[in-house]
């Protein structure tokens, strides 16, 4: 049984979407072990407790990069997780947590990158004219959106498509593909060579 450790900010939705992929059996042999987040009042946290998944809040306030990612990753070793999976986690992870779990932290992202990275991406889409807008999930380096890419999707970008209307039709595909890449990354199928996450069987 494969453990999965979620990282959340916020409202969680992503982190849903992967428990509902595990409880179905879409991701097959896991189980979330633990789901963490950095700030009081997540909703991300209380969908976990609804859910009979162990929590724990961390408060990141105040405190350097690396001694907040030194008292998450302990938690994380305790839990004994496979894979971290950052969902609409907001802390850019510092060089020691990334070293820790090497090519075991997945995060996904609303831009098919690397166009696009930071925050406010689907803003970002809307106003560069782009045609096709998408969301990526990607292994985590130090560098903020930027480790090899797994999965990508694409959704069209309509004439009469807001932020609101952009962001909902991505996030249905967020919600898709980050079960799918979590799945080939704990069934270990896949090698990275150089940047690029090749298939295999």
């Amino acid at each position: 049984m494969k453990r999965i450790g979620v990282l959340v900010s916020g409202r969680g939705s992503n982190f849903e979407a992967l428990a509902e992929s595990v409880a179905s059996g879409r991701i097959p042999n896991s189980e979330i072990g633990i789901v963490i987040s950095n700030r009081d009042g997540a909703p991300g946290i209380q969908r976990a407790e609804a859910r009979g998944i162990k929590t724990r809040v961390i408060p990141s306030k105040g405190l350097e990069r690396e001694i907040y990612d030194r008292q998450v990753a302990a938690v994380l070793n305790e839990s004994k997780v496979d894979l971290i999976c950052l969902a609409g986690y907001m802390r850019l992870l510092s060089p020691f947590f990334v070293a820790a779990f090497p090519n075991r932290i997945l995060n996904i992202h609303p831009s098919l990158l690397p166009s696009f990275p930071g925050l406010e991406s689907q803003r970002q889409a809307l106003e560069y004219g782009v045609k096709f807008a998408g969301c990526t999930v990607h292994f985590v380096d130090e560098n903020l959106d930027a480790g090899p890419i797994v999965l990508q999707a694409e959704v069209p970008v309509l004439d009469q498509d807001t932020e609101a209307t952009l962001s909902e039709k991505i996030l249905k595909e967020e919600h898709r593909i980050y079960s799918e890449a979590v799945k080939i990354v704990l069934e270990g199928k896949f090698k990275i060579e150089g940047r690029r996450v090749l298939r295999t069987n």
